[in-house]
């Protein structure tokens, strides 16, 4: 096994007050980078824009559930395939935003859109689609509020390149939406605390990237594994399916997203 140099224990203590004074300049320069963003002019959307909500249309303004401020996370949904083959880092991101009580205080609403790539624009398809999200977010046991961005994907990511994950942050002003931040790739990992607490760790995300010493495990693979779950054989044929679905799987839920095709299929334990 791989370790670190083994030193004193004051030894140790002068390294890391080193380390301390960079952390706490990254922290500083991280407060002067929100600022910033505070200050960053904004742009009118167009605050009609149709969502699908689990009960029909609904507008971009609706989604706001009246509070002053909308965060928006872009999810990159494959419409008609199973949930292994759903996006691993959406998943894995998603998985992190669960209490929701805390940006509520700050008049602030957390909602996924999901963008169905490929569907039909046809009301249909759109449908389907999102019926199939919902089942994966029943599956996965997130309680956010979901709905599909297809109807209006072209507006509201308008300069953009759908088909990513983005991170937008609205403003409500009576009637009116804008626009004031969007992220997307890495920025998304505002929503994540795993690799935050991998990355205090001496090995790291022990992911293949990462500029670590000589000798230390780097052969993750991002958030996709073959196996997870005590009892599911390795998923060889389909090249894994995402880490927090195997717990789902442990636990007897079943994974069936309904108008699904290709390979693995759905599990059932019931």
């Amino acid at each position: 096994m791989t370790t670190p140099e083994i030193v004193d224990r004051e030894s140790f203590r002068t390294e890391l007050d080193r380390l301390r004074a960079r952390e706490k300049a990254h922290t500083r320069e991280g407060d002067a980078i929100a600022a910033a963003r505070r200050r960053l002019p904004a742009v009118e959307v167009d605050a009609t824009l149709e969502l699908l909500g689990p009960d029909g249309p609904v507008t971009l303004l609706d989604a706001f559930e009246g509070r002053r401020q909308l965060i928006a996370y872009y999810f990159m949904w494959n419409p008609g395939r199973p949930a292994a083959e759903q996006c691993e880092g959406c998943t894995f991101y998603a998985n992190q935003v669960a209490e929701l009580a805390n940006l509520h205080s700050r008049d602030i609403t957390y909602a996924v859109f999901s963008q169905g790539r490929n569907v039909s624009v046809e009301p249909a398809g759109a449908r389907t689609s999102y019926d199939e999200a919902l089942r994966y977010r029943a599956f996965m046991d997130w309680p956010v509020p979901w709905y599909s961005a297809q109807p209006s994907l072209e507006e509201l990511l308008v300069g953009r390149e759908a088909g990513l994950f983005h991170l937008v942050c609205y403003l409500r002003d009576g009637d009116r939406v804008f626009e004031t931040y969007w992220t997307k790739r890495r920025g998304v990992e505002a929503m994540d605390y795993s690799y935050a607490l991998m990355d205090l760790t001496v090995f790291g995300r022990q992911e293949s990237w990462e500029d670590s010493p000589e000798g230390w495990p780097q052969e993750c693979t991002n958030v996709r594994t073959e196996a997870g779950a005590p009892g599911w054989p390795p998923l060889a044929e389909s090249n894994g399916r995402p880490i927090a679905q195997w717990p789902r799987l442990a636990a007897g839920r079943d994974d069936d997203l309904g108008a699904t095709t290709g390979s693995p299929a759905a599990h059932r334990c019931h």
